[in-house]
């Protein structure tokens, strides 16, 4: 049940998806807002949690250190043990000729989680303390870090790695890698007990910038939406009040953007899947590996949970965001209405799991990294890991540039029109 419009506990704000402007009745636990026309979930359920998520986000950091600093794994061939660390990833795939993908694999599984994890401890340590401080900026970063956030992703990659080197030799689980798991799981925990809504309304700065523009004023129709915070400010600012990104009626030259994103995502697909992403070298001999090849070795080793999710995840992904984003960026030049609301439930599911594609990627970085023992066995990255690990970057971006809400505009163009 909605709250009057004149509660000091309202909050004023367009939908992200689809730009509605609407009243977000005063938070309550246990009770989920969503948009009235898409669906949107605009406050969730652990509305009103500060202390919880705060005390889990710091028991994933600590779980952190540990796992950076002790092995993950050990493999023994033929009496030879090797160990892999988490920095050893990146390493690995640097010394391997691969720079840019080591550079991504420390900053998607070391230094970004890292940085979300610790500037997320620091706003909720200071909402919780009283500490006066710009968070605004701060819990910005936070929301920008979130989808670079791959550590999930990464352990995913090393069970995968596991279990492929589990057919040939012995590997263990070591502490680092328990750390890692237990890292992981208790950020995802510490994540579904957040909600950015309960973080933004404790802003200090938050409940002036609402009453900046009244709900039931006319100039509500002239206010712009931050794209970071959904909060409606008036016009003639340029920057939002409470977290300072940049304001804008929608996002700069979004459809060009993403256009141009999608068509290199085509052409980089090809190579990304025809081209080996590793190469096995057994006893002088060469095995070349691509992602369908991969993913029959993980299916002959009666693996076949693994296979369905490296198949979903490395090729049905990556092709299923290229084919959704081509479907909205045709959609919206027709100014169509059709599927309105399942056009933008299908966006907020590409947007959601477009990181998982990232998975062969970091499998291969933990196999370069953990399996070389001279002339025994090798593992080298190959060249269509590199258009690989560019589409999944590509594809990302090309769902972040693209603004949903242009999905809603065109056909209200189209009936002026």
């Amino acid at each position: 049940m909605a709250a009057p419009e004149d509660s000091p506990a309202v909050e004023h704000l367009a939908c992200p998806d689809c730009g509605l402007l609407q009243v977000l009745p005063p938070p309550r636990k246990g009770f989920v807002a969503e948009c009235a026309r898409c669906q949107r979930v605009l406050a969730g359920a652990a509305t009103g949690r500060i202390d919880a998520p705060l005390a889990l986000i710091c028991t994933a950091l600590l779980l952190l250190i540990p796992a950076a600093v002790s092995p993950l794994m050990a493999v023994s061939i033929m009496g030879a043990v090797r160990k892999s660390w988490l920095p050893s990833s990146a390493a690995a795939m640097w010394e391997d000729g691969f720079g840019s993908l080591g550079v991504l694999v420390g900053l998607f599984s070391i230094v970004i989680p890292a940085a979300f994890m610790g500037l997320l401890v620091w706003v909720l340590g200071s909402l919780h303390f009283g500490r006066e401080a710009r968070l605004g900026p701060a819990f910005r970063w936070v929301q920008h870090l979130r989808p670079w956030v791959m550590i999930e992703v990464f352990l995913v990659g090393c069970f995968v790695a596991y279990s492929r080197i589990r057919v040939i030799s012995a590997v263990e689980v070591t502490l680092g890698g328990w750390c890692l798991i237990a890292a992981t799981l208790v950020l995802l925990v510490a994540l579904t007990q957040l909600d950015a809504r309960t973080v933004w309304a404790a802003l200090p700065w938050a409940a002036a910038a609402t009453r900046s523009v009244p709900a039931n004023s006319p100039s509500n129709a002239h206010g712009v939406a931050c794209t970071v915070c959904d909060l409606l400010v008036p016009q003639p600012l340029s920057h939002c009040p409470r977290c300072e990104a940049r304001l804008h009626v929608r996002k700069p030259d979004s459809f060009r953007r993403t256009l141009s994103f999608v068509i290199a995502g085509y052409l980089l697909y090809i190579p990304a899947n025809t081209l080996p992403v590793l190469t096995i070298v057994r006893f002088g001999k060469e095995d070349p590996n691509t992602i369908l090849s991969g993913v029959m070795e993980l299916i002959h080793n009666r693996l076949w949970p693994l296979a369905v999710i490296v198949f979903t995840a490395s090729i049905v992904l990556p092709l299923l965001k290229l084919c959704s984003l081509t479907w909205m960026l045709i959609a919206t030049r027709r100014r169509s209405r059709n599927l309105l609301v399942g056009r933008t439930k299908l966006y907020r599911m590409i947007d959601l799991v477009g990181r998982w594609s990232n998975i062969d990627v970091f499998m291969v970085s933990v196999l370069v990294a953990i399996l070389q023992f001279g002339t025994l066995t090798s593992v080298h990255a190959g060249k269509g890991l590199i258009a690989f690990g560019a589409v999944v970057i590509i594809t990302m971006f090309a769902t972040i540039f693209f603004d949903c809400r242009l999905m809603w505009d065109a056909p209200a163009r189209r009936a002026h029109g």
